[in-house]
């Protein structure tokens, strides 16, 4: 191997592209929606604010669901199928409800079903392939940047309707 990651820093990238492009894709939906007016532009930055939060915490809650994944993947495919979803959405829900939180506090609800959703999504379909792919606990860079981009870009396809 020439570029290799443990589990942690997989799992921290993939946080971290989870909590930029899924958001960004909602806020896109959102702008694309409405006319946009000059007086609309305070959204834009809070909307960016919001997005960049996602990506931290997505970032550094990953190294947490690293692990988590690292142990979940030494059991069972059945077990391991079955879990990731429930692991997913704890992530979403810390990522999602933290930056959620910055839109009127209510938001953190809004932010923590969705981010729910996608956290569910995102890691039980990155986690087979990184099973399949990993060699020991490492996986190679030119592994994961596709799996990991590929991921997260068609979690944002659907959310967009593409």
């Amino acid at each position: 191997m020439q570029h290799p990651l443990s589990p942690k820093e997989v799992f921290a990238y993939l946080g971290l592209l989870l909590g930029v492009f899924p958001p960004a894709a909602f806020f896109f939906k959102f702008f694309s929606a409405r006319n946009f007016r000059r007086e609309d532009l305070w959204i834009l930055g809070l909307l960016l604010i919001v997005n960049l939060v996602s990506a931290v915490v997505g970032y550094f809650s990953g190294k947490l669901i690293g692990g988590i994944v690292r142990e979940s993947e030494r059991l069972s495919w059945t077990k391991m199928v079955l879990l990731l979803p429930f692991v997913g959405i704890i992530w979403g829900i810390l990522a999602g409800g933290a930056s959620g939180a910055f839109i009127f506090v209510i938001g953190a609800f809004f932010g923590a079903f969705l981010g729910a959703m996608v956290g569910s999504v995102g890691i039980s379909l990155f986690a087979v392939f990184h099973r399949l792919l990993k060699r020991g606990d490492k996986m190679e860079l030119k592994h994961f940047l596709p799996l990991a981009f590929g991921t997260s870009l068609v979690i944002s396809a659907f959310i967009l309707g593409l």
